[in-house]
């Protein structure tokens, strides 16, 4: 694990492999580990550069002047320059997605593709922006995710049956919800309202002009199906693939299909 520091914080990442540069941003209340499957893969052809968002995995808190995923779009940004790094291309899931087309909004010329997985880049939709904020609030104000709360969300970032087909996956994420304690948890709430109070994208989008792909598992609770193919209606000429027996953290339930698909568009925009 590597640090960059910026406004007197330290973003942790790791860099692995040679090659075309792609980054690949994580899911909210996870962290770089998320991405490990495809970068043992991915890693062998690209130079693969995975960050830890602000107050997850090795990362410290955002920078107190941060205000929004554009404000982390600039950090990001400021790593690439960093590292030397001009032109790359993104891999987002959820959160990785929303501020990885910040990215592109900030400076198109550097971002060669783009890949938008379980995530929206519309604004919370008004009954779940409620809910989410709400679950926020008691974790910073009890400085924990309450055994409630993890017994509510757990189950949403997985496919239908993950207790059966995938217990594992589900059992790690609820052991990691239940580690955050004190200002950690404080932290990981100060962000999430960045993330479910973002901006609204979705005529932005409509002026991309790059290589995306759109990437939805079937499943998926928070980020349904529909609201992928809304992004895919914006964006002219984007793929939209739909990821089998999937839900939200896809890349985890289906690693194989997931890198496959990862690969042949990292391909084709090679070509």
């Amino acid at each position: 694990m590597k640090t960059f520091s910026i406004d007197g914080q330290q973003m942790a990442y790791h860099d692995y492999g040679q090659g075309p540069v792609v980054v690949f941003g994580h899911s909210y209340l996870w962290d770089s580990q998320m991405w490990q499957p495809q970068i043992e893969m991915l890693s062998q052809s690209y130079r693969c550069i995975v960050p830890d968002f602000w107050a997850h995995g090795l990362s410290q808190a955002a920078p107190y002047n941060m205000a929004n995923l554009r404000d982390y779009a600039a950090h990001i940004l400021a790593l690439m320059d960093y590292l030397g790094v001009e032109t790359f291309s993104i891999v987002g899931l959820s959160m990785g997605g929303m501020w990885g087309a910040e990215v592109v909004s900030l400076a198109p010329k550097r971002v060669e593709s783009l890949v938008l997985m379980d995530t929206f880049l519309g604004l919370e939709p008004e009954v779940t922006n409620r809910k989410y904020f709400a679950m926020l609030e008691t974790i910073s104000l009890s400085q924990m995710v309450p055994q409630q709360l993890i017994d509510t969300v757990g189950p949403i970032f997985f496919a239908k049956n993950v207790r059966q087909d995938n217990p594992h996956l589900i059992e790690l994420f609820e052991r990691r919800l239940a580690a955050i304690k004190g200002q950690d948890a404080v932290e990981i709430a100060r962000v999430g309202r960045m993330v479910f109070g973002r901006r609204d994208m979705i005529d932005e989008i409509e002026m991309f002009h790059l290589p995306v792909l759109i990437a939805v598992g079937q499943d998926d609770i928070p980020r349904p199906v529909l609201e992928s193919y809304l992004m895919h209606d914006c964006i002219e000429g984007s793929q939209l693939v739909e990821i089998p027996s999937a839900g939200h953290i896809a890349n985890l339930e289906q690693p194989e299909y997931v890198t496959r698909t990862l690969q042949s568009f990292l391909e084709k925009i090679r070509r």
